[in-house]
């Protein structure tokens, strides 16, 4: 997909920002914390509950987007003596600076996870806490549950260890720096091992029918006081990333799962019709889907740079919606474990900066590897997470939508009556003459609705037989923009 990034001009700022303010209002985010709870957090950062075990000697180093402080996980990456590798994997430990049923605790469970807007975030946790005292900036010695995962030389996990420590990160790196350090054959042992091990465990995951889709990511950014939106399609070194964390997750997982007692993200799998209309959308974007090939093994074959196949991975994640948390106690395992699109049982556990659940399920863990009972803080909570979770898991997708719609209506609104090259990626099944399009240029994927007997691409008549003016799926078509109004986060295209 293209990459070139488009600005809002300065006279757009204010209406933009005014839409963000009412988005924020509608859907009841709290942008400032209580007394109580700034006064908590700054009495936790000065004095944190500290483990006795002492990990700075470990050269741990972060990967996250430039700009980020609120920085959850650390690694270090090391070769096995007899073959194999060692992942350290450093996750900040919130439960050290939040006491249960406490200022800070409640707060946690009214936001559930941070808010990223494009004009700030709306975090979790006091920035006392995300961005300093608890965040593992290089050079700031904080409390970890630190992971130690051995595994094979074909990257199996062989041991899981689990233990709070203190650690110190030495280095804050970026997913474009460590994609030019591996090419250019100059990374350290331990980053250059994070492309060795991120590979194998991205086989490994072929292996048993996993999905990481490489979707381009819709990114709304401010600079210079205006904002930008653009495409942006991952890196390997993205997933040579996410490959850690989801080692992590599935370990999580069987951990809980030995025990007893946990918190699992689950996803069950795609019903057949599903696939079915997948398989229609990749005929009709000219994607060649042999029927021998299995779907996991389609999708790594796809170039999110493609504007076709980026069409097709976007669509492909509507095999992931229905995901949701299942909590399970006094060894009474729930039927399913597993996560489709991992295809392993997985549970969210390194990003509690970000995230309630993970604050859970590290205690959950490190009970469960010391062969300990979990606090009785968790265990209260853990029957109602799965609930607060899915609360406010659909409250920061409204944000994300909802940001999007609004600065691609100020990027179009004095554009409205030109015409642009898109693909439809979206026709609903009951509605075939309202869709979505995505546009090649600006970054935009917006509503697209059809007018009876119009004319597709190419000239041809819209739809399929039986369907007068019905959207030509996966097709490229001109489309004119109609409406674009920042104010009620609208944009509107018609075939043109």
């Amino acid at each position: 997909m293209p990459r070139r990034q488009l600005h809002v001009t300065g006279a757009a700022e204010a209406p933009l920002r005014a839409a963000l303010r009412d988005l924020r209002a509608r859907l009841d985010v709290r942008e400032t914390f209580p007394a109580a709870v700034l006064a908590d957090a700054e009495r936790a950062a000065a004095a944190p509950r500290l483990p006795d075990e002492d990990a700075t000697g470990i050269p741990f180093f972060t990967v996250d987007p430039p700009s980020s402080v609120d920085l959850d996980q650390a690694m270090h990456l090391s070769r096995r003596a007899g073959g194999g590798f060692r992942v350290r994997y450093a996750i900040a430990d919130v439960a050290a600076y939040v006491t249960p049923s406490g200022p800070l605790d409640t707060e946690a469970h009214r936001r559930v996870t941070t808010l990223y807007f494009p004009d700030g975030k709306i975090p979790l946790h006091p920035t006392p806490l995300s961005e300093g005292a608890a965040s593992l900036l290089p050079d700031q010695t904080c409390p970890a549950v630190l992971w130690t995962l051995d595994l094979d030389a074909d990257g199996r996990t062989e041991r899981t260890d689990v233990r709070r420590a203190l650690v110190r990160s030495r280095a804050k790196l970026d997913y474009d720096g460590v994609q030019r350090a591996v090419d250019a054959g100059t990374a350290e042992e331990a980053v250059a091992l994070l492309a060795d091990i991120g590979r194998l465990r991205e086989q490994l995951e072929v292996e048993r029918g996993g999905i990481s889709l490489n979707v381009p990511e819709q990114e709304v950014t401010e600079k210079d006081g205006t904002y930008e939106l653009a495409f942006r399609a991952p890196l390997p070194a993205d997933g040579w990333n996410a490959q850690i964390s989801l080692l992590t997750g599935m370990a999580a997982a069987e951990l809980m799962i030995a025990s007893g007692t946990g918190i699992l993200r689950t996803l069950p799998t795609a019903p057949d019709g599903a696939v079915g209309r997948l398989r229609h959308t990749a005929k009709a974007l000219g994607i060649d889907w042999p029927h021998h090939v299995p779907y996991a093994q389609l999708v790594r074959s796809l170039d999110p740079r493609d504007s076709h196949h980026a069409a097709f991975l976007q669509e492909c994640t509507t095999l992931l919606r229905g995901a949701g948390y299942t909590a399970f106690g006094a060894g009474e395992v729930p039927e399913l474990t597993t996560h489709a699109a991992v295809a392993a049982p997985y549970a969210h556990c390194t990003a509690p900066l970000r995230r309630l659940v993970d604050r859970y399920a590290a205690e959950l863990c490190l009970a469960a590897c010391a062969g300990e009972e979990p606090p009785e803080w968790v265990l209260a909570a853990l029957p109602e997470l799965p609930r607060e979770m899915a609360e406010g898991t659909r409250r920061a997708n409204s944000v994300e939508r909802g940001c999007v719609d609004i600065v691609e209506a100020a990027l179009l609104k004095d554009r409205v009556g030109e015409v642009f090259e898109g693909v439809v990626v979206d026709v609903k099944e009951r509605e075939p003459t309202v869709g979505t399009v995505q546009l090649a240029e600006p970054a935009v994927v917006a509503r697209i609705e059809s007018v009876p007997g119009g004319m597709g691409a190419m000239g041809a008549p819209h739809g399929a037989p039986g369907a007068p003016g019905g959207l030509p799926l996966g097709e490229r078509l001109r489309v004119r923009l109609t409406r674009a109004d920042p104010g009620r986060a609208q944009v509107l295209f018609v075939p043109a």
